[in-house]
């Protein structure tokens, strides 16, 4: 994965920060895949993107309270956060959790190197942006190998 050897793992489960830090960097590893070609790589790193992006967003107290859900439910059910911030308007109208989710199966079953991902990635890029997780500036994360898959 995009973060191996650039973070503590258990801080993405545990810390608000390490969930971020793990979301952006399968963000900038997950678009990196994509323009080289490795478009089913590139889907399922970003799928883990959204999934840390979620557990970040669900670590806030107030974000939790606006939602009306219990932290345990936020980290455990990204359907459920998701419902919640389609409810409340945080979900952009492009993007659709289960089609994304169909993508995500497809690409881990095949090679999808004739995908055309640039409407995808519109659409993950814009709910990232609602979420708070984008933009951000690369240069601040640790910096990236890209021998690394």
């Amino acid at each position: 994965m995009p973060h191996f050897g650039l973070m503590d793992d258990g801080d993405s489960f545990e810390k608000p920060e390490g969930a971020l830090l793990r979301a952006r960097l399968h963000i900038r590893g997950g678009k990196r895949r994509l323009r080289q070609g490795k478009i089913s790589a590139g889907i399922v790193t970003l799928f883990d993107a959204l999934l840390f992006s979620l557990r970040w967003y669900a670590f806030s107290p107030e974000h939790r309270k606006m939602l009306g859900i219990q932290l345990e439910d936020a980290l455990s059910d990204e359907k459920k956060v998701l419902g919640r911030l389609k409810s409340a308007g945080l979900s952009p109208p492009g993007f659709d959790y289960d089609e994304f989710n169909a993508l995500v199966e497809k690409a881990l079953e095949e090679d999808m190197s004739d995908y055309e991902y640039p409407g995808m990635l519109r659409d993950f890029e814009a709910f990232m942006t609602v979420l708070g997780v984008m933009p951000f500036d690369e240069s601040e994360l640790p910096p990236e190998d890209p021998a690394t898959f």
